[in-house]
């Protein structure tokens, strides 16, 4: 386990927060303390961080690996940073994109045309852990002669069943 002083700041939250409960069970202070030290980290451990982690949005971030994209689709996320901060994508040409990152798996509607475009190249890239969260990640790309023009994250409502 690694102290952090984020660590460290929870912890103390936690112990006072169990302190004042205990006290209003008994008021001697060394019983309080005892029972407070004995439950702060059972509380921290099996309450309080995991209800932090089912809250909060935090997932890891990777660099992107073409391998790791084809093998777990369902990690995708995780290299959606990367691929867009450092434009990674930008002037590639559909050959090299589908190298990367495999066929397309759906194209995207062209409203001048009303039709689908091959221009417009969309992915799936799973769902961002974390309670409630019942929208999946995508990655749209859009082409101009034949290179990528943009890269645009988006998320779309799935509806579970």
């Amino acid at each position: 386990m690694i102290v952090t002083p984020l660590f460290v700041f929870f912890l103390v939250i936690v112990f006072v927060v169990v302190w004042l409960f205990i006290n209003t069970i008994d008021k001697r202070k060394w019983l309080t303390l005892i029972v407070s030290l004995a439950l702060t980290p059972i509380v921290y451990f099996y309450l309080f961080y995991p209800m932090l982690n089912i809250f909060s949005s935090y997932h890891h971030e990777k660099y992107f690996d073409a391998e790791a994209w084809e093998e777990k689709p369902a990690l995708r996320y995780e290299m959606a940073n990367q691929i867009i901060t450092d434009s990674l994508l930008i002037g590639k040409n559909k050959n090299n994109i589908e190298a990367l990152l495999g066929k397309p798996e759906w194209f995207g509607w062209d409203e001048s045309l009303k039709a689908y475009s091959k221009e417009k190249w969309h992915y799936n890239m799973g769902f961002v852990p974390g309670a409630f969260n019942a929208m999946q990640e995508c990655l749209e790309l859009q082409f101009k002669n034949n290179s990528v023009e943009s890269v645009r994250p988006y998320q779309l409502e799935k509806a579970f069943e």
